[in-house]
């Protein structure tokens, strides 16, 4: 199942940033701790050029704390990328980012030029948490649902230092089908733009894998592991009563289950990708998308000479 959002304000904002992209000298994307790769916006990557980039891992406390180091290392050796992880309970670390942002463009900085930045982020990422932090006040609008900041604002962090702030932004096609599921668990995208049952059994068969202990101490099952995905999610319905007439299992409302524990940390810190995992995704999205285009040209073609022939 594809899971694509992007409404109306996030093609706007799109338009808005490329245009404002020539005076900006910092960008700052505020990425989920939880899934670096996933929540990270590829035209960001596409447009910014060479212009240094601070990646922020948010939510850091929901995370996998040893997995997160793992992203910090990898990001931090990319060309011009400084990575830091963050929690809404480390606002002090957060402090620390105009002087990032000055170290960065010590040419500005030095000679007392403007220094324009701007911060990107995908919906509910706590990019305007993040911005409240620094400005010292309630700037930007704050909300526990994705799209909340539907406009772009400019603020005045300090002396010299300005911020560009733009709305949560996908992307209108998610290439990577996994990056989508895991937007989905994360709370990226609403509710209502996926199905919960389908993305509990893929965030399942992924904790099954990876966090098989959690699993096992979280819904007692005396260390035997169920073999599937949706074994593990019938086993959590029949322990949490989720049981319908007949000793039928309510999938659905085991599955939100799963996921709303998965979301309040009720499982701990947990990350659903690293990246060794991301860059063989990579490869494989890519082949499977150039297939695609090859198929459709072949299509295209044939049509083109069916056409010939009727003539």
């Amino acid at each position: 199942m594809a899971i694509n959002w992007f409404p109306g304000h996030m093609h706007k904002a799109q338009k808005e940033i490329k245009e404002i992209l020539p005076q900006i000298d910092v960008v700052i994307e505020v990425c989920d701790a939880r899934l670096p790769f996933s929540s990270e916006n590829p035209m960001i990557t596409e447009i910014r050029g060479n212009k240094p980039l601070i990646k922020i891992l948010n939510k850091c406390d929901l995370a996998d704390a040893a997995l997160t180091q793992v992203w910090l290392d990898y990001l931090e050796a990319q060309n011009n990328v400084r990575a830091i992880a963050l929690t809404t309970e480390t606002p002090s670390v957060a402090k620390q980012i105009p002087q990032l942002i000055r170290k960065l463009v010590p040419n500005k900085d030095e000679t007392g030029k403007q220094i324009n930045v701007v911060i990107m982020g995908i919906p509910n990422v706590g990019k305007s948490t993040l911005l409240n932090t620094l400005v010292g006040k309630a700037k930007a609008k704050v909300g526990n649902e994705p799209a909340v900041t539907k406009g772009q604002q400019r603020i005045r962090l300090e002396d010299g230092l300005y911020l560009y702030d733009t709305p949560g932004m996908l992307w209108p096609k998610i290439v990577n089908e996994n990056s989508g599921y895991r937007l989905a668990i994360t709370s990226a995208v609403k509710d209502t733009a996926f199905d919960h049952e389908e993305i509990a059994c893929f965030a399942a068969e992924y904790l099954l894998e990876s966090y098989p202990q959690r699993l096992i101490e979280r819904y007692k099952l005396q260390d035997e592991l169920p073999e599937t995905e949706v074994e593990l999610i019938e086993t959590i319905g029949r322990k949490r009563g989720c049981v319908k007439s007949g000793g039928h299992v309510d999938f659905h409302k085991a599955s939100a289950i799963l996921i709303n524990e998965i979301r309040d940390k009720t499982l701990g810190g947990l990350t659903f990708e690293t990246p060794a995992m991301v860059e063989k995704e990579q490869v494989h999205f890519a082949e499977l998308e150039a297939s695609k285009a090859a198929e459709r040209e072949a299509r295209k073609k044939a049509r083109g000479r069916g056409r010939k022939n009727k003539r």
